[in-house]
């Protein structure tokens, strides 16, 4: 399981024109799955989540959790972060899980963060998706079990 984490002051996600999802200051996780992805790897990845410092404290540096500032989390089902590029000029997505394998680790990793007490909005799992990010920081980070 792979999870690109970005943190933000603001994003949101459009479906077919229509936001179906958007938060305030927190993280924009963009989720894949692979094959070998079980609820283990979803417990782990959202703890994980769930408790990075990486919000800057009094002193400027990077000491506070989610929890601590009190962040919002949307997830976004990605199965684009298993790509593999090394070879030609089209990326294979063999690594990448199936919808049918996929999709309810998603929603076991979001239940996960929302039973921990986070506000948790999502994209549409395997729709065209137009997701707005304004990343904070920069601050971009790739968790991965």
């Amino acid at each position: 399981m792979r999870a690109l984490l970005q943190r933000v002051s603001r994003a949101s996600v459009t479906v077919d024109g229509r936001v179906v999802g958007q938060i305030g200051r927190g993280f924009v996780v963009l989720l894949g799955i692979t094959h070998s992805d079980g609820p283990a790897e979803a417990e782990w990845v959202a703890a994980k989540v769930a408790g990075l410092r990486v919000f800057d404290d009094e002193a400027g540096k990077m000491n506070r959790s989610l929890s601590d500032v009190g962040g919002e989390l949307l997830v976004v089902s990605q199965f684009t972060l298993y790509g593999d590029a090394r070879k030609g000029r089209r990326p294979s997505f063999t690594d990448a899980a199936a919808p049918h394998q996929a999709e309810p680790l998603v929603d076991a990793f979001v239940g996960l963060l929302r039973e921990a007490g986070f506000t948790v909005a999502t994209g549409v799992f395997g729709a065209h998706m137009d997701v707005e990010i304004h990343n904070d920081g920069p601050v971009t980070l790739l968790i991965e079990k």
